[in-house]
């Protein structure tokens, strides 16, 4: 074999396998390292391990971003607009509901029993727990505490921590089901890239928000919606040239880079390279069967804070961090696997029938993108 054709084939680049990856499984690990980092200082044990002053929660939150940047661009070409906004509240919104009324109506008042060893004004000591799911109801989180409950915690009065990102992942979801309708957007990675550029930029400066009288909201949206934009550049960059190993390997060596010695936005430019590695990974890397059926990440994420809470309150911290981490990850398994069974397919499977329904006769039988 000549050397030109051996480093054709060593560069050569595979379509990415859609059907038969372990993204579930990487999301999965993802919420994982969310709760382990949580579990430091809701256990009243510090911050726990960190990069770049941003513990492991964080760069896993940033890991979520490029991997959903990534499906929901997929998405966005595959749906119409209408269609794709239905699927975005499909997995979003009901368990996010779900979970409010859950926590309100259930963890809190096991947390006030133990705590206050009776129910009197649970339901009237502000913020109660209907201002809770009110105030909440819309993503965007205004209480994050109930009543008096969690006032004797270590971490008091949060009931959960980690819902804040998804007001900001929904607002990404808005920015590409925009962009979406551009014919520009449709057919260059040149314009995704430019804006990808755009938002790093405007990270990097963030530090002017505040002079312009935006609010700290504004710079939460800015600060993830590069990890957002990244895994979207690299959707178009995959479809067109495929995957590649030597590329996949250089990209995380990339990120690794950019992360450990750029300050503050290292991270955001890393976005692309980020997702890349690990959409090779996941194209490689086999994950268990219950895994590839069962998305329970999602309910994962967002079960894991409330969990950790009430763990600490019956004595779980008492008994070392391993076993701390180790109750909580199992009893936040079994309510993401509930959360799964019970609301999250359901919704999603209505979802797609209710957009099936909606289409000509001859695109019915087309298959659905799993990444709804």
């Amino acid at each position: 074999m000549s050397p030109a054709m051996t480093t054709s084939r060593l560069f050569a680049g595979t379509p990415y396998p859609y059907r038969l990856n372990s993204l579930n499984m990487f999301r999965l690990i993802l919420a994982g390292l969310v709760l382990f980092a949580h579990a430091w200082y809701i256990a009243g044990q510090g911050t726990g391990p960190s990069i770049q002053g941003e513990n492991l929660g964080g760069w896993a939150v940033a890991g979520f971003f490029v991997l959903s940047g990534f499906l929901i661009t997929r998405s966005r070409l595959r749906t119409k607009p209408g269609e794709f906004l239905l699927h975005r509240i499909a997995r979003i919104f009901p368990a996010f509901i779900v979970i409010l009324f859950v926590t309100a109506f259930v963890f809190a008042p096991i947390a006030q029993l133990v705590e206050q060893g009776s129910l009197e004004g649970f339901l009237t000591t502000g913020p109660t727990p209907f201002q809770y799911v009110w105030g909440n109801i819309a993503l965007a989180i205004n209480n994050y505490d109930i009543g008096v409950t969690l006032s004797s915690a270590p971490y008091p009065g949060a009931w959960n921590g980690s819902l804040w990102t998804l007001y900001y992942e929904f607002l990404c979801y808005i920015v590409v089901w925009l962009l979406g309708g551009l014919a520009v957007f449709r057919r260059s990675p040149v314009f995704v890239g430019a804006c990808f550029v755009f938002s790093v930029a405007v990270y990097a400066v963030i530090g002017l928000a505040g002079r312009l009288g935006l609010d700290p909201s504004f710079a939460l949206f800015a600060r993830l919606l590069p990890y957002f934009l990244g895994g979207s550049l690299i959707y178009f960059i995959v479809e067109k040239y495929g995957m590649n190993r030597v590329f996949a390997l250089l990209s995380l060596l990339a990120a690794v880079v950019l992360i450990a010695f750029v300050p503050r936005w290292g991270g955001q430019a890393s976005a692309p390279f980020l997702a890349y590695g690990l959409l090779y990974l996941s194209s490689v890397i086999t994950q268990p069967r219950w895994i590839a059926k069962n998305d329970v990440s999602y309910g994962f994420y967002i079960y894991a804070w409330p969990i950790q809470q009430l763990a600490v309150l019956f004595g779980a911290a008492t008994l070392g961090m391993p076993a701390y981490i180790a109750i909580t990850v199992v009893l936040t398994l079994g309510a993401a696997w509930l959360s799964w069974v019970l609301v999250e397919r359901p919704m999603m499977g209505l979802a797609r029938g209710t957009s099936a329904q909606l289409r000509p006769r001859s695109l019915v039988t087309q298959a659905e993108p799993r990444d709804v």
